[in-house]
Order: structure tokens, then sequence, then C-alpha cells
């Protein structure tokens, strides 16, 4: 009788394989450089068109679609051992058909304690647990160091802007929102919930802060110019929102750039 290796995903999901999954499609960013920075790079078969690093890794892959729309025909083709998902960045309708294909491995990221979760099972799915150790003892002294740099820094009143047309903010329920307390700034939209839609006259408030992030939505320092006129009393910055939203291996850097955005912000 054949042994099954058994493991959970973030869902609490048993999956169930002969032997180490090889050929891996990732429909995640952050998951995909997470798996290069683990030495899996010669295992990915299949990515999206969003899995931006390292550069050259859509040129080296099969590029299967989207985050929210693949080919399930390229798919089947690559012949997967597993695909790795994102409870919210992939659809549920994508994860059935994808389930059709091979197992699935969803992850469910709110914390930083999500995400060093997930880079320990990666670690002992894929047998990289010694890179993952690796990664891990990075972000825990990156994060201790950060916590001590935070102590004495002010609470900021702050809105984290993801889209124009319409203007869309991160809120509550969110990983971009653990961030910002991380942080020490008080989400101002964080009585909302996920990724709302705002209208700026709505804000009554004075903020101290608004961060413009680099993704999805693209924001230049134009928007900083079309915003200071309605918010003349604020701080307004463009902040790389890799920073704040992938939850894999670039945690490893993500609190020495959050250091950048503090010196000065003191009213």
């Amino acid at each position: 009788m054949a042994s099954f290796m058994k493991y959970k995903d973030q869902l609490k999901r048993t999956l169930e394989f002969d032997s180490t999954p090889k050929r891996i499609v990732s429909l995640v960013p952050s998951q995909t450089e997470l798996l290069v920075d683990l030495g899996l790079k010669s295992s990915i078969v299949g990515v999206t068109k969003f899995c931006v690093h390292p550069k050259n890794l859509r040129k080296d892959k099969l590029v299967v679609g989207g985050t929210k729309q693949v080919d399930f025909n390229n798919i089947t083709l690559l012949n997967p051992d597993i695909i790795l998902c994102n409870k919210e960045e992939n659809t549920k309708n994508m994860i059935s058909e994808l389930e059709k294909i091979a197992p699935v491995h969803i992850s469910d990221i709110y914390n930083l304690q999500d995400a060093l979760e997930l880079i320990n099972m990666y670690g002992e799915l894929f047998l990289a647990q010694d890179r993952a150790n690796s990664i891990l003892k990075v972000v825990r002294s990156e994060y201790q160091d950060f916590s001590k740099f935070i102590e004495d820094k002010p609470k900021l009143n702050v809105a984290y802007f993801i889209w124009k047309n319409p203007w869309m903010v991160a809120a509550s329920q969110t990983f971009i929102d653990h961030m910002l307390k991380l942080n020490n700034y008080d989400n101002y939209f964080g009585n909302l919930e996920r990724y709302p839609e705002v209208d700026l006259s709505a804000i009554k408030e004075n903020l101290d802060l608004i961060l413009l992030s680099s993704e999805p939505y693209p924001f230049k320092s134009d928007h900083i110019k079309e915003l200071e006129g309605q918010f003349p009393n604020t701080k307004i910055m463009l902040v790389d929102g890799e920073y704040f939203s992938w939850y894999g291996s670039k945690l490893q850097y993500a609190f020495k750039y959050f250091k950048t955005l503090h010196p000065g912000l003191r009213h």
C-alpha cells in the first residue's frame, strides 16, 4: 500500500502526496518570489503575469494568466504536482477548477504570524526547511529591531490608498492594515473592511499622513500634487506597496524600508 504524506494549508484543508511535489504552479506573486528564495526555482513550471520577482522568471516559465483568470488548459498541460493559491488573491471559482487538475494549497494571510507560518509550511512541504529557517530568522530579527525603533514614534492618523477612479483604500481585515499597525499608524478607514471605495470629501478629520501605494495602482508624484490642495495640512507620500502587501521573503527587507518612512513626520 502506498504511503501518503499529509499537509494542511492555511484553511486547514488536508492535502495528500505520495512524494514531495516537484512541479509547482504558483498563482501568487509574493509566493512565487518566496519559492525562488527557498531554492525552488527549477521546480516552478507556471506563474502569473504579475510574478515580477525575480525579473527574468516570466521568460523562463510559462505565464498561465493573472491572479483572477488563468488558462486552465495550459495549466493542465504543465502536469503540476501542486498549485499554490491565496484566499484573497485568487477566486473561489478559479480554485474549484484548479482542484480538478492538481492539489491546491491555499494561503490565508492577515498578519505577520500568518506569513511566518506560510514560510515554514513551504519549507516542510518542499523539503526546503533550512532556507525557510534562514528567512524566518532574518524576518524575526528585523521585526524585533523595528519594534524597538518604533516605540517612541508618534501614533499617526493614516489613509493608505491603493486605487484611483474610484478612490480605494486598504481597510480592516487586510495584511496591509496589519502592517500599518506595526508602523504605529492608525488606519483612518479601519472601521471599514477589505478594500472599499471612498469619497475624499467624506474625510472630515485631519489626517497626519496619506500613503499612495505603488501597486496595484501606480501612483506618481502628480497624484501628490492633486491631493495637496484638498489636504493642505497632511503629509502625502508615495510608498512601495510591495513592502506593505507582499508577505513572503520580501519581509526580510520590509522593516528596514519602514524605518525610512518615519523621520520628519512629527508635528
